[in-house]
């Protein structure tokens, strides 16, 4: 699968998980935060498919709304991109994305080598 497939897959299975979702943690949030993903990569040295992924996925199942359970998001992302047979690096690139991705993680006091 290229990777315009797994970003539009991805985009398909985020919309289809998001209906009748409120409106902070929508289809929506989640496109002007793909968007604006996608500006910034365009001026860093990063990987566009883990952006993009990262971006698509980050609120895939937030805990808020799984009783504080942060480890749904993670496990749905991965189970999800292992089914489009995404390289196991950037699956868990994306995961790393995904677990820090929160305030509440306090990603400051974790160092750029443990994600």
């Amino acid at each position: 699968m290229f990777n315009q497939d797994i970003i539009e897959a991805t985009k398909a299975f985020v919309k289809k998980e998001f209906v009748g979702a409120e409106g902070g943690h929508d289809w929506f949030h989640t496109l002007r935060v793909y968007n604006n993903s996608l500006l910034i990569a365009k001026t860093e040295n990063a990987n566009a498919l883990v952006i993009a992924l990262g971006a698509l996925l980050h609120d895939i199942a937030d805990s808020k709304f799984y009783n504080g359970d942060d480890s749904v998001g993670p496990k749905k992302a991965r189970e999800f991109l292992f089914k489009l047979n995404v390289d196991s690096a950037i699956i868990e690139h994306v995961v790393a994305i995904i677990e820090n991705i929160s305030f509440s993680s306090n990603i400051g006091k974790k160092t750029l080598s443990t994600l």
